[in-house]
């Protein structure tokens, strides 16, 4: 209606009209004519049209991009693993009609930005989004990619993420924000080459095509056939790569086809690097050789290129905590629920359950105290030595983060402390001369009250 409005359309005043006319018409004529009802299902295409496009921020006009947080609500045990053929169709639709549509310079430039809330976007929109990335990197002419080329690519990327709780197509988007973010906040368009720029950007946007939303450890113990292809190395992130590849070898969706071979092999050899990096099992290996470069670190040097590249990847990929506390506290949520489908599956089949992912062991902010403190802001900490501006932007808010489930963490612990002491007192009061004196109820009740 917003829409309408600002069209100058008064869908209301139009309805009531039409609505009247009917009325005199049947007084008069004794039946509706046949042209009103022509009219009446004219108005409402109308209305349909106009509310299906309402989402359509691109000018900076609708889109809500206030501070109201945006929780997710995936009811994927609900949807079938692999999105269906309406589903997409409908989002590709969407996406068809927005693709030409200009986005307003507000969003391209909080776009750039760790604090960009992906909660507020639909699938479609986040589809433009990524190929405004493409244009403002200005890939579009230096890659001699059709416009038509990136959106097909863009297309088939999102119809092979899962349906899964975390690693879905709006995590494949979050990491590749990320990315595109510090590529503009550290400058690196005048350290590094476009096509160093383009292998980064692309490995984000591939760096989980799909993913079942079970882990390595899990494909490994289970024997899957991924596994067994794989020979149990990095059985995932050889996958994705795959999957990747597979995407760019169709002639209307390689974005690559008008690259030299030398540059396609280039680029190849990046992306496949870029996204094997992203198994965790590597991330102290690749971090020590980050660090024994840093004190001599030259852009001109390609292996030290490579390496950093391949931590701006691990960078986004982890960098949730790097986001407001509203943006990035529903993404734990998901990922605990996606680690608690794994661990009842691994305890259904009787294998090794995943420490890290037991709903029976693990709570909320447990998952994060030690992952925060020993995993992200080390990582970030090194990337910050080479890039100083990145302390204000990404570990300021994870240091945050880490007091924030330091203190919930320590409200749980007290929380189970008074329930155990409660359980106590009304098990002593109910024991009747089993030796547990009213001076020994009294205290623990002082001291139930004392912590409260």
């Amino acid at each position: 209606m917003e829409l309408a409005g600002a069209l100058g359309f008064d869908l209301l005043s139009m309805e009531k009209r039409l609505q009247g006319l009917e009325k005199k018409l049947l007084m008069e004529a004794g039946e509706t004519p046949a042209v009103v009802y022509e009219m009446k299902k004219q108005v409402d295409s109308f209305r349909e049209k106009l509310e299906s496009v309402e989402h359509l921020s691109w000018l900076g006009l609708f889109k809500d991009l206030s501070d109201e947080t945006h929780k997710p609500s995936p009811f994927y045990h609900k949807r079938t693993l692999h999105k269906t053929r309406k589903e997409c169709e409908k989002v590709r639709e969407k996406f068809v009609q927005m693709s030409s549509l200009e986005v307003s310079d507000q969003v391209r430039q909080y776009l750039k930005t760790p604090t960009f809330d992906n909660w507020q976007w639909e699938d479609a929109e986040i589809m433009v989004l990524l190929q405004v990335m493409y244009t403002d990197l200005e890939f579009i002419p230096t890659f001699d990619i059709e416009p038509e080329l990136l959106q097909h690519f863009l297309f088939e990327v999102y119809r092979r993420y899962n349906n899964i709780p975390f690693h879905n197509f709006k995590h494949c988007f979050c990491v590749t924000q990320m990315m595109y973010g510090l590529i503009w906040l550290t400058d690196l368009r005048s350290k590094m080459d476009s096509i160093d720029l383009m292998i980064m950007l692309t490995s984000a946007v591939c760096h989980d095509l799909d993913h079942t939303g079970y882990n390595n450890a899990y494909q490994i113990n289970a024997r899957t056939e991924l596994a067994l292809r794989y020979n149990d190395i990095s059985p995932l992130e050889n996958h994705h790569c795959a999957v990747a590849f597979e995407i760019l070898e169709k002639a209307e969706s390689n974005i690559f086809r008008n690259l030299s071979v030398d540059q396609y092999k280039r680029i190849r050899e990046g992306i496949i690097k870029c996204i094997l990096a992203t198994d965790m099992t590597r991330h102290n290996e690749i971090l020590i050789k980050f660090k024994s470069i840093l004190p001599t670190f030259d852009f001109t040097n390609k292996d030290h290129k490579d390496v950093l590249m391949m931590i701006l990847i691990k960078v986004s990929d982890i960098s949730n905590e790097a986001r407001p506390m509203e943006v990035a506290e529903p993404w734990l949520d998901c990922l605990l629920q996606e680690f608690y489908n794994q661990s009842d599956v691994e305890k259904l089949e009787g294998l090794p359950v995943t420490p890290f992912m037991d709903r029976d062991k693990v709570t909320k902010p447990s998952s994060q105290t030690g992952f925060i403190r020993f995993v992200l802001l080390p990582l970030f900490m090194e990337l910050a030595n080479l890039f100083p501006c990145l302390e204000q932007h990404i570990i300021d808010p994870v240091r945050k983060a880490l007091d924030y489930y330091t203190e919930m963490e320590k409200a749980l612990e007290r929380e189970k402390q008074n329930r155990a002491l409660t359980e106590k007192i009304v098990k002593s009061s109910d024991t009747c001369g089993g030796g547990h004196s009213s001076t020994d109820s009294q205290s623990d009740a002082e001291a139930l009250k004392a912590d409260v």
